[in-house]
């Protein structure tokens, strides 16, 4: 009876070491390959999902679409989850997200996509590279040239004076003056002075005689 007991000892020893073997190597690989960052994008919305990390460390993730935080960098310990919706947009958005994993293993994370146009939304043009051209107005919409105002000299010289001109000394000459009354009776007086010398002359002559 001993021997048989002894027989299966031995057996199950090793059957513990092995087990307990196994279950060691199968705890020291789980934190290695435990971490586990996934993220979906759909056209409408972008889910996080972050799971078995360490959560007495200081873990945090960050999500940006075309250059602006969509998701401010947040602290989270063990697991993380969360769904934002994105902005209505038509054209394609680019998202990126982030996440530092504080334990240093493998669970960080530096990824892009892209979230395509919902379906029914209109897609936003591309601009035009070529400048786009005037039309060429019609005879009937093209506006006569202003005519050239008339200058200060020219305005002042048509427009008649509403003021007499002043008379007086300005008066053309008709041969007369107001001092030809005065010759004339002084020609007059030396005239008639002539003829009374004449005559006296000629008497004092007759009467020498």
């Amino acid at each position: 009876m001993t021997v048989f007991n002894r027989s299966w000892r031995r057996p199950g020893a090793l059957v513990t070491v092995a087990a307990a073997s196994a279950l060691g190597v199968g705890l020291f690989v789980a934190p290695a390959v435990a971490h586990t960052p996934a993220w979906a994008v759909t056209c409408s919305e972008v889910s996080v999902d972050l799971v078995n990390y360490t959560a007495d460390k200081e873990n945090t993730v960050t999500l940006t679409v075309d250059g602006k935080d969509l998701l401010p960098t947040e602290k989270f310990g063990g697991e993380f989850h969360k769904k934002i919706e994105l902005p209505e947009h038509t054209k394609e958005l680019s998202l990126h997200l982030v996440v530092v994993d504080g334990s240093g293993n493998d669970g960080s994370l530096d990824d892009t996509k892209t979230a395509p146009v919902c379906e029914g939304t209109e897609p936003e043009p591309e601009p035009s590279t070529t400048p786009p051209t005037e039309p060429t107005p019609t005879p009937s919409e093209a506006k006569p040239e202003p005519e050239p105002e008339p200058s200060k000299t020219t305005a002042a010289a048509e427009v008649p004076s509403s003021q007499p001109s002043p008379a007086g000394d300005d008066l053309a000459e008709t041969g007369s003056s107001s001092t030809t009354p005065l010759i004339a009776g002084a020609a007059a007086v030396i005239l008639v002075a002539g003829a009374g010398i004449t005559w006296a002359a000629r008497k004092r002559r007759a009467v020498g005689n």
